[in-house]
């Protein structure tokens, strides 16, 4: 008997299937996407995982209802802690299935699929089948403009550079794998942003042998789509983790990448009130403060986005972070200072200085600014 079948007679046992499924608001999307899989899974011993990240719109009690009444329903909400790849490892975890297929809640992968990946791991032909929109009878028509495309397909041939094996669509969160293979590459997961198959990909010690399966991508119904340019960057910085083996962490990246966004407000701002008049000494000022809002603004939306803070703790973690960065200041300064009394060159101590100054705002940021409750 295949592992994904249901026993004869409708005896009782645990799933042999779990479908995965990160979300947040997605609350109109819960009863549709369990009806649809009501339909496809028919005659497999199968359950859904929803796994929420205290979404306000209500998507936690939807899936509360809904696992009420049936018995193959889950939900996992997390408090405290955001993002699609950590929820996917959470749910995999949770689940005491033979086989876990992964899918998004907004109805925009094509659930008349999901049992042609499962079959294809089940039988042993991959160690993981991708729903792939970039193969023969596949379509990405769902994305819903030009950006949206050029973003996933800028993604997509940036993966490939550095994928160990052939994959048309990396950028994909519909597959589907044995849940033991999953657990294998568990502990060398980022677990950070959205792409969860890539990280998956680039972290196995050992090629995984992959099989792509057609399939459809289409267009979002209710909800709000979660693709932007931060997502991007954070896979950007995913990658940058994974090529050089864990020794730049993939916060780290982003982390400096706002720095370079944050130097460039400096210099802008700096320029802009200096040349309105006012005494160098006083535009530089203004031009650093500038610069430290810019970076606490983009470091709390994309660098720490998982622990981002709200209201009066926002307040409280700017005056921290301002306060950390002008510790950092004080050090690169100091430490330029003192390598060039001993006679390194000027650019030599003044980029032992930053980088310094870099690792020191980095460290207090993660343990002081952002620390996890």
């Amino acid at each position: 008997m295949p592992a994904t079948d249901a026993p004869e007679g409708g005896m009782a046992g645990g799933p042999l299937i779990s479908i995965i499924v990160p979300c947040y608001n997605e609350a109109a999307n819960v009863a549709p996407l369990v009806a649809m899989l009501e339909s496809v899974m028919a005659g497999r011993r199968w359950e859904v995982i929803f796994v929420d990240d205290n979404s306000p719109d209500g998507t936690t009690e939807t899936i509360c209802a809904q696992a009420r009444r049936k018995s193959y329903v889950r939900g996992i909400c997390r408090i405290g802690r955001r993002g699609l790849s950590s929820a996917v490892i959470e749910g995999v975890l949770s689940s005491s299935a033979q086989v876990v297929a992964v899918m998004d809640g907004d109805l925009q992968h094509d659930e008349s699929r999901l049992i042609a990946l499962i079959d294809a791991v089940a039988a042993g032909t991959c160690d993981i089948a991708v729903g792939s929109r970039h193969v023969e009878g596949g379509s990405n028509a769902g994305l819903a403009n030009a950006w949206r495309h050029a973003l996933s397909d800028s993604g997509i041939w940036l993966a490939q550079r550095f994928l160990p094996v052939r994959l048309t669509d990396p950028m994909s969160g519909f597959f589907a794998l044995r849940r033991d293979t999953f657990v294998a590459i568990a502990p060398h997961l980022s677990g950070a942003g959205f792409k969860i198959l890539l990280d998956l990909l680039l972290s196995s010690r050992k090629p995984l042998t992959v099989r792509e399966i057609d399939c459809g991508f289409k267009p979002r119904v209710a909800g709000e789509s979660k693709l932007d340019a931060v997502v991007m960057l954070q896979f950007a910085a995913l990658l940058v983790e994974k090529v050089s083996r864990g020794l730049v962490p993939l916060r780290f990246v982003a982390f400096c990448a706002v720095g370079l966004a944050g130097i460039v407000a400096n210099l802008g701002v700096m320029h802009l009130v200096w040349l309105c008049g006012v005494h160098f000494s006083t535009a530089q000022a203004i031009g650093t403060i500038a610069a430290m809002v810019v970076n606490f603004s983009l470091d709390n939306n994309f660098t720490y986005r998982d622990r981002r803070l709200h209201g009066r703790r926002c307040v409280w973690g700017l005056v921290l972070f301002m306060l950390v960065c002008s510790v950092g200041a004080l050090a690169d300064v100091g430490v330029a200072h003192l390598m060039y009394a001993q006679s390194y060159r000027v650019n030599e101590a003044s980029l032992a200085g930053a980088v310094l100054a870099v690792v020191w705002n980095y460290a207090m940021s993660s343990t002081i600014v952002w620390r996890t409750r």
